[in-house]
């Protein structure tokens, strides 16, 4: 299954006293690099999350962002620490003795004060297996759509592929034709060394259209990684790396075909075939 790397997915759970989102991320990227963005409260669970993830992910920068907010419950709407509270007190009490003027303030402030109201307590595993399995709900919605994604890709890769083999199939038919002119020209050299004999010239000559005329082995190796990339297409495993090699293979042909025409149409043919085989690449670094 082609899948992409970029896709999007959110999950919500009630763990508790808690509402817990899961927001998952993933854009391309060479290797698996996943950052979590976690509020304190829930930060202990970080290593269990990279687990699930790596255990589905194989590469892409996967980015999972964690909040939670406080759900009302039957109980209280908060909980005061107590012993804050007395030691608020306590040391008010030792500023003011030494105040020429002591001032008051009211149990409402006293509230408003950092660390003295306190969440809920909640069962450490009981939160930590319920962030595992929401994790692991919106790892799921990734996959599902980085798939859709990856059809869409190996869709685009397939039609690319057909425009290949026809670009192929143009240069073969236009073989004969080269291969003519080729020869003409060839006769014409030796007329003009029979006038004027020089082997040495002569054998450059034939070294030089020799090299022009070798390009069946091109043409031939394009078929074969045309081939290659639809079969990878349908393998079940990350693909990403072997279309990337794939790719810089079909390049290095293109651009030798293009180094040896010495025809319009054939130097016309090894253009289209590099936009083709661009417009693949482009694609293939999106994938899995």
């Amino acid at each position: 299954m082609t899948r992409s790397m970029t896709a999007f997915a959110s999950s919500e759970a009630q763990i508790g006293p808690l509402a817990i989102t899961c927001e998952l991320r993933s854009v391309n990227h060479r290797y698996c690099d996943i950052s979590c963005k976690l509020p304190e409260r829930l930060r202990f669970t970080e290593a269990s999350i990279r687990a699930v993830l790596q255990k589905k992910i194989s590469r892409g920068k996967i980015e999972i962002t964690l909040n939670y907010r406080q759900q009302k419950s039957t109980g209280p709407d908060f909980l005061v620490d107590m012993q804050a509270v007395a030691a608020v007190l306590q040391a008010t009490a030792e500023i003011e003795r030494q105040m020429t003027s002591p001032g008051s303030f009211s149990a409402l402030q006293v509230l408003s004060m950092p660390g003295i109201q306190k969440e809920p307590d909640i069962d450490p595993e009981l939160l930590e297996q319920g962030i595992i399995d929401l994790c692991d709900k919106a790892m799921q919605q990734l996959l599902k759509a980085r798939e859709r994604e990856g059809r869409q890709l190996q869709q685009l890769i397939e039609e690319r592929c057909q425009g290949v083999l026809q670009q192929v199939k143009s240069a073969q038919q236009r073989m004969p034709d080269v291969l003519q002119r080729l020869r003409n020209k060839l006769h014409t050299r030796i007329v003009d060394l029979i006038a004027d004999p020089d082997m040495e010239r002569l054998e450059q000559e034939m070294i030089f259209l020799l090299q022009k005329l070798d390009v069946e082995e091109e043409l031939d190796r394009l078929e074969t990684h045309v081939t290659e990339v639809l079969h990878t297409l349908q393998q079940d495993q990350p693909v990403g790396r072997r279309l990337d090699f794939l790719m810089q293979e079909m390049n290095r042909e293109a651009n030798t075909l293009g180094s040896k025409s010495s025809d319009k149409e054939m130097t016309r043919i090894a253009i289209e075939l590099k936009v083709l085989i661009e417009q693949m690449r482009e694609q293939v670094q999106n994938i899995e």
